[in-house]
Formats: C-alpha cells, structure tokens, sequence
C-alpha cells in the first residue's frame, strides 16, 4: 500500500525541513566542487535564492493571515543567522589578504569588502563591470559575496511587501500575494532575458534579475499543499531534480548564458525536490538527501559557502597558480570544511543563543560591523601610505628611453620601479572632456582642448589599447598645438567586425559611428591598432575587419597610423615582479613566444597606402625577452595593458615615428627683421 504524501496546510516548510537541508547542502557542495576543481558555475546559487524564497514566503504568509506581521523581530532574526559568519569570513579575509594579495589588488579588495559588509556586493561588481568567470586567481576574494548580498536586500524589502499586502487586502492575502508574485515572476524573468542578452555580467549581478527566483519559491510555498502527486511520479521527480542539480553546471556554460531562461532549470530542479517531498520508499531521492552526512552539511552550508572561495583564492595567487590541480583542491576544500566547522560551533551559535542576539541584534550587528570596516579602513590608509611615488622620465627611472639607441644610466642604484603597486591599478589614460555623438551607437567622442585653432587634429579610436597611447600623444600635442580625438570602446578594436565577440551587435554598431564621425570629422590622421593577439605561440594577426576600415578611411584621403600591439600575457607581470621578482625567469618570457621577426602585415596584399605601421616592440621587449620593468617603470598595469606612466616615457620616441611616417611639422616662418 502505497503511505500517503503528507499533507498539513499549516506549517509546509518545517515538514520539508529533512528535505530542504539536504537540497541546501547538495547545492552547496556542487558550487564548492564546481569551483574548486573545475573552474565552473553550477548554478547552485539559484537554488539558494529559491529555497530563501520559499521559506521566507511560507513564513510571512502564517503570520499575515494571523494578523500581524513583526517586520522587525524578522530582520532581527535575519541578523542573528547571517551576520556572525559573514563577517567574521570578512575579517579574517582581510588579514589574510593583505598578507597574501599583491598591492595592485588592495585598494579594489578594500571597496569590495566594504561593499559586501553592507550587502551591496552586488551593486558593486555590477559597476566595476566584473567577469565572474575570470580566473580565479584573478578574482576578487569576497565577490561571492554577490549573492549573500542579493539575498540580504531580499530580506529587507520581501518583509515590507508581504506587510503591505497584508494591510490592504484585509482577508484576502492569499488571493493578492499570489497576483503579486505571479507579476513579479514574469516581469523579472523577462527583464532577465533581455538583460543577459543585452549585458550578460551586469544581468548576472543585478537583483532585479533574481528576484522571480525568490518569487518562484513563494509560489510554489502557497500552492505546495494544494498538488497531490502519485508517489511513482514523485518518486521519478526527486531524482530529476538531483540529476538535473547535478548536471547544469556540467552541460550549460553559466558563465556566459546565465541568468536568462537557462537559470530555470536549478530552479525547476529545485522545485521538482519539493515537489516530491518525503516519499516514503528506500529509492527515493529523499532519502539520499536526509541521510545524515546531507543533513550535517546542510547546516554548515552557509560557513563553507563564504569560507571557499576566499580559500581559493588565496591558495592560488599564494602558489602562483591559475588551477589547483586535484591534492590542492582536496586540500582547500578540507580546509574550508574546517573553517565552516569552526565558524558554526565558535561563532554561529553561540550569537544565536546570546542574549545581545535574542534581544539586541541591531545593536549586535553595528557592533559586529565596526571591526570589519575598521580594519578595511586600517588597510586603505596602509595602502595609501605606499602610494605618491617618484614620476616617471627623470634620470632615476628613464622608462622607455632605455631602450632607445646609445642610451646610457646615470641614476641612482637600486631604485625601486614607478608606479608603486597600489597605484597601478589606476594607471589608465584618459581624456575627460566628452560628449555623445548625436550618430548613438553608445559612441563618446573625448577631445583634448589646444591653445587656439589646432595645427594638426589626430583621431585615437578602437578598444583600450589605442586609447592608452594618449599617454604619450598628449605631451606630443600640447608642445605641437594639436587636438586629440578619442573615440574609445573597451573590448573593441576599430574594425568593421567585432574581433573579440562575434555576437557582439554593438561594437559593429559602434564600429561603424565611429568611422562615419571619422568621415565627417576628416582629421588629419587616424591613430589606430594595426594587430591583435600578441600572445605566446606567435598567434598575432592583423584582421581583414582592420583593413577594411583602412580603406575606408583612404577613400577619404585620410592616413592612418596604425600601431603595433603589446604582448598579451596569461598573468599580470607587475604582480610577478611583486611576487618573484623583476628578473625572475618567470616574469621574462622569450619575445620569440610573441613576436615573429616578420609582422602580419607584411603578409597582407590589400593594404591600403594610406597606411603608416609603428612598431613599438622594440620598447615592449629586448632582443630576447619581454621583461615587465624598463627603465625602472613597470611596463604593464595587468595582464595586456601597456601603463600610462610606462607609455608616458615614450613620448618622444612616438613623436619621430610620426613624422617619420607623416612627415616633419612645417618649419616656422623667421621672424621679421
């Protein structure tokens, strides 16, 4: 005889308690394992969101419909659960940190930690447009704590909604929390599509994003009671949604279609757990998800969630590593079991049954807060106290001119490269003075401002790498009066395809507004990337998308100068020469790795003659490598961006590559007699 699925309309989710835990923990240990040793997204996180809202909705439902709402004991309770052991990981990641992290990477850390304290992680990676899917040993020590921070504002709005509800529908809560969820589910789920389409990392970080997850498992909490299934069809259902836990993270690349339609099937398979609840029968997914090593990990899952990642992290940039490999990811997982332990037994209960966390948990958690952003200020001031360094050009650090012919030292001995660590985070170039091209295409047309009509207009446009030679264009145009034009896109080279992303509409929208304003504009000449791809294995190449827009250019007589790319390298040599040292092996790569002794362009047959080449390589590497400090300047602020400070020594060196490709400027008049 088949047991009846039980069924109390009162409390759904403490009979789903057994079944949630170990939901939770099973997702959990599929973000920690994912990440650690496959360098993947599982998508574990949506199941968290769905499980929050479901728990939260069930709970708030009760007690509308028993007259009164306590929205502040929730967020006390609130409290109490998540602030011990998020911002004890937050404080002990800052230690950590500062000992471990190269100096390039304290000042954004410090914002993040800062950010993730007051639950607004999110908001932040959002605006420093962060790739989640990065290297990890790239990565931001506390950037996960993006979701923490989604479900924390979850927390303080879904409390005041479901109130409101309450107040006007006077009896008829069910009624209006379920139209309200349903508009919520389907708005947020369309603007989740159209968002992951449109800017994929901003829709990833966004709440408005997420919030039909939560809304879903507030649905699915109203209506749990009312679905009566055949314990066959449950039992078939708990497995699907284990398998389906199992395998998302495995079959769909999360870190690029993510959040979208592809973030239904966690939560559907989610969802089909619930669903199938406690079947009863020894080959139900239930009872692989309440057997006792579940059920333990379920309640550590919140430590190991917040411990791993830092763990990571850390493990890697201190052994230099972009993977751990399988012993180091078993012992960072071992580790941040051991935290997690800790964290629940040290911290996590005895807060909850602290007096000051039954009846003052907001004066519990400002006092909580003070130590974290305490030591993150302690840390910025620290930071600050290592910046101001020397400028660069004076005869202690020559930077590019080293390299120049005949050069001789004369500064002092062990002097210390420029910029400091700390500072070179910052060292981008840039034009502030800006407006919006009335052609749309997202295209900013920056201009620098001469001393009267200008004697030559130069035109910088394509992706960042261009665009950071302003270092070394603007001390060229102020002594010559010439007006510099920039127009710039991240991630897109001035080509008539998008090189980068093929999908990428809108750099081919941008691609060509930028070469009409170019037309319209008709400058004297056109400052542009003439290769791409300068990595090791000697893969640059100079797109047919390049020379198109060259020729599009020579129609109307305008010349073009087009400039060599920098290397591109799998690591920041800056952070190698923290780390290692300047003249460590692994910091000073072959050139032959990157540059063929022919460049691509010698290979094409179609380029224009409008066309000037600059290669600049010779200031990039010597005659056998590519070393990360000339001159005692860093040469790069990352992993492919040449340093303002480094480009900024090469003024000179720019200037006679001008004119020898466009000629020398016009001699001046003598004055009269």
């Amino acid at each position: 005889m088949t047991p009846p699925h039980p069924r109390t309309r009162s409390v759904p989710e403490k009979r789903y308690r057994p079944e949630i835990e170990g939901l939770r923990a099973l997702a959990c240990v599929l973000v920690v394992v994912y990440h650690v040793w496959l360098g993947r997204i599982s998508g574990g996180v949506d199941v968290f969101f769905f499980l929050t809202g479901f728990l939260i909705t069930g709970q708030l439902f009760r007690a509308g419909q028993r007259g009164r709402i306590d929205v502040r004991a929730l967020w006390g309770r609130t409290i109490t659960r998540l602030f011990p052991a998020a911002l004890t990981v937050l404080l002990v990641v800052i230690a950590a940190a500062a000992l471990v992290l190269p100096q390039a990477r304290w000042f954004a850390t410090v914002r993040e930690v800062v950010a993730a304290t007051l639950y607004l992680e999110n908001w932040q990676l959002a605006a420093n447009s962060a790739d989640y899917f990065a290297r990890h040993s790239d990565a931001s020590v506390v950037q996960h704590f993006w979701s923490l921070s989604i479900q924390g504002q979850f927390y303080l709005v879904w409390p005041l909604l479901v109130a409101a509800l309450a107040y006007a529908a006077r009896g008829h809560l069910r009624t209006a929390l379920t139209g309200t969820l349903l508009v919520l589910t389907a708005a947020s789920l369309a603007y989740s599509v159209w968002l992951t389409a449109a800017n994929q990392p901003l829709a990833y970080f966004s709440a408005l994003t997420r919030i039909w997850e939560f809304a879903l498992g507030g649905l699915l909490a109203l209506v749990i009671d009312a679905v009566t299934l055949p314990r066959a069809l449950r039992i078939a259902l708990g497995w699907l949604g284990v398998a389906g836990l199992v395998a998302c993270g495995l079959v769909l690349q999360v870190g690029t279609v993510f959040p979208g339609f592809a973030a239904l099937w966690p939560v559907a398979s989610a969802a089909f757990v619930l669903l199938a609840g406690a079947t009863g029968s020894p080959a139900g997914a239930d009872r692989l998800l309440t057997a006792r090593p579940l059920t333990w990990l379920g309640r550590l899952s919140f430590p190991l969630y917040l411990w791993h990642w830092p763990v990571l992290v850390l493990y890697l940039v201190y052994r230099g590593r972009t993977e751990v490999g399988p012993l180091g990811g078993a012992f960072v997982i071992a580790l941040s079991l051991a935290l997690a332990v800790a964290t629940h037994h040290l911290v996590e209960t005895p807060v909850r049954r602290s007096q000051l966390a039954v009846r003052g948990a907001y004066r519990f958690a400002v006092l909580a807060m003070i130590p974290v952003l305490a030591a993150a200020g302690a840390w910025q001031i620290a930071g600050l106290a290592r910046s101001g360094t020397p400028a660069a050009g004076g005869p202690d650090h020559p930077g590019a001119l080293a390299r120049t012919p005949g050069f001789v030292y004369r500064g002092a001995a062990d002097v210390a490269p420029v910029p400091s660590p700390v500072e070179l985070p910052g060292d981008w170039a840039w034009i502030d003075d800006c407006t919006e091209s009335p052609r749309g295409s997202e295209l900013l047309v920056c201009a620098t401002t001469p001393d009267g009509p200008p004697e030559k207009t130069l035109v910088i446009v394509g992706d960042s790498h261009p665009t950071q030679f302003i270092a070394a264009l603007e001390p060229v145009a102020q002594r010559r009066n010439w007006q510099l034009v920039v127009m710039s896109r991240g991630g897109c080279p001035f080509s008539t395809e998008s090189e980068i992303d093929p999908d990428d509409q809108a750099c081919r929208e941008w691609n060509a507004a930028a070469a009409d304003e170019i037309l319209d504009l008709r400058p004297d000449a056109v400052f542009t990337t003439a290769t791409r791809d300068v990595r090791a294995g000697l893969t640059e190449r100079t797109p047919p998308g390049f020379v198109a827009q060259w020729r599009k250019i020579e129609a109307a007589g305008i010349p073009v100068l087009a400039v060599r790319d920098n290397p591109r390298y799998d690591y920041a040599p800056s952070e190698c020469v923290e780390l290692r040292g300047a003249d460590a092996p692994e910091c000073n790569p072959p050139r032959a790795d990157f540059y063929a002794d022919e460049p691509p362009w010698l290979f094409l047959d179609d380029v224009p003659p409008n066309v000037s080449f600059l290669d600049f390589s010779d200031y990039y590497c010597d005659e056998a490598v590519c070393p990360p400090v000339i001159g005692n300047v860093l040469v790069y602020l990352d992993d492919n961006h040449v340093g303002a400070t480094y480009l900024g020594t090469m003024d000179t060196i720019v200037e006679q590559a001008i004119d020898d490709a466009l000629g020398p400027p016009d001699p001046e008049p003598p004055a009269p007699a």
